[in-house]
This record gives C-alpha cells, structure tokens and sequence, in this order.
C-alpha cells in the first residue's frame, strides 16, 4: 500500500518537494508505481521522496519533470532541497560561493570540493556520517554545477603536495581523483598549482582558507574548524590574505609543472603494480 503519511510543506525544502511530488503525481492519476515505471525506479523510492524519507538527486527532479510535464519546477526545486542538507554551518558559505565570480582557495589536506570526483567524497564523508553519504555526496556534486555555468567563477587552486600522497579512498579512488585534477589541465577558469613539500616553512601554515571575490560586495575571508565555519570582509584580513595567497601562488609549481607532477604521483603511487608473486595486480 502507498505510505500516505502527511507532510507540512513548510517545514523544510525536502519537505516542500515530497507535497508538491505527491501532489502532482495525484493530479496526473498515476500511482507511485506507474510514475516509478515512467522514471525508471520502483514504487517505493518515489514513496520516500513523497514522505521526505529519501533525498531525491537531480536525475530523478529531472526525470520526474519529464514525466509529469512540469516544465522544470522540480529540475529547480531539487537544488534548494539538495543544499538543505549540507551542513547548517556550511550553508551560508556555500551560497556566497556559487555568487562569487573568483574564488581562490588554498587546501593542505583534501581536494577542494568544487573538484572532487563522487567516489572521494563519498569516502571522506563516510568517516564521519556513514548514514546520510548518498545525500551529502549528491549535495557536493550540486555544488559543482556552478563551475558549468554560461558564466562561471575563476576557480584557483593551490593544494599542498600532501594532498596528492593521503590516499582517500584507495588507489583506485585517488588515480580518478587524479585524473579528474588533470581533466581541468587546459580549462580556461580552473587552475591548479601544487605547493611542494620542497618550499618548507610558508605563510599558510596555519590550514585551509578561501578568498571570494563578488562583482559587487566585498571580498570575503573563510576558514574553518570541525564544527563551523568563519567568514569575514574585515579589509585588514583580506589585504593580509591576499598578499598571503599571491605568495603561495608564487611559491608553489607552475600549472604545467604542477600537472606533471599530479600525472606523475598518479602513476608511480595510485597506478597499476606488480604483485609480490610478479603479476600485476589492480
């Protein structure tokens, strides 16, 4: 039998979508098997969305609108509902991120975000909420959509060198990590640098930040810790920061150095190698 349970539509963006999926659903008298047919899932995953059990992606938002005829209301909805579940305190950066027009980001530990391949966010997210990493891992990919824009921002890049070496997710996760930072090698808004452990002591030893940069508001300043995130225009941190970040920029490999040493780690740490007994082995 269907699971009827009621929703307030107010209550939360996941919430809005299950109502206005249920409700058009009815309103083209099919049942949640016959949509599930259209879509091409089962009758109970459209039950979940429609109880706000399950986080739809943006396959189904876009399927649905399809099969419905919606004329991409919920292609649109999907992208509110997908952010809800990112972080609270990650929230609002996210937002100013997909308004910024240049985004400058320094990483010592993992792939920026905006890069990552599904499967490294899925293993880094695992770590600490193995029960919501399909939902969390669809919400950084929904992320990602800003760098496909008729506009995107400028993304650059400088990540440590250890972030090559810290084998998120296996070899096989890291080779196509690898190859998706190669992929952006001749794209004209994504750049990125590796700073090498050569350059010893620098000026962002103390972690991870960002610098957003808007067409029409100030610049902004971001950090974080494992529970919240900072964000400040205060003129005094950005002019240190960005001084910071041109030093970094300098100090770290040219972007076609940087690739080859990217290429270079894929094949001599994550690619295929000869097993103990000679054969070569995955």
């Amino acid at each position: 039998m269907a699971n009827i349970r009621e929703l307030d539509p107010s209550a939360s963006p996941l919430d809005y979508f299950g109502f206005e999926l249920r409700r058009r659903r009815e309103e083209a008298g099919l049942t949640q098997g016959q949509l599930g047919g259209c879509i091409f899932c089962t009758a109970s995953l459209v039950g979940q969305v429609e109880t706000a059990r399950k986080v739809p992606t943006r396959e189904f938002a876009e399927r649905v609108d399809a099969a419905l005829g919606t004329d991409g209301t919920f292609s649109r909805l999907v992208g509110l509902v997908l952010r809800s579940q990112l972080p609270h305190w990650f929230q609002a950066y996210a937002e100013m991120e997909a308004r910024a027009t240049y985004i400058s980001t320094y990483q010592c530990q993992l792939v920026y975000g905006l890069l990552q391949t599904p499967e490294y966010a899925a293993a880094l997210l695992s770590v600490d909420h193995p029960d919501r990493v399909e939902e969390m891992v669809a919400a950084r990919m929904e992320r990602q959509r800003v760098l496909k824009r008729d506009e995107p921002p400028v993304l650059w890049v400088v990540l440590d060198e250890s972030v090559l070496l810290q084998a998120v997710g296996g070899r096989e996760v890291m080779r196509n990590q690898l190859a998706h930072l190669l992929g952006f090698r001749n794209h004209p808004w994504v750049h990125v640098q590796v700073l090498p452990f050569s350059v010893g002591a620098h000026t962002a030893m103390m972690g991870t930040f960002n610098l957003l940069r808007f067409d029409d508001d100030p610049d902004i300043h971001y950090c974080e810790s494992y529970d919240q995130g900072h964000m400040t225009a205060n003129p005094d941190v950005i002019r240190e920061r960005s001084v910071g970040y041109a030093r970094l920029q300098a100090k770290a490999l040219s972007l076609e150095d940087s690739a080859d040493l990217i290429a270079r780690v894929m094949e001599e740490r994550y690619g295929d190698q000869p097993a103990v007994d000679g054969r070569d082995v995955a």
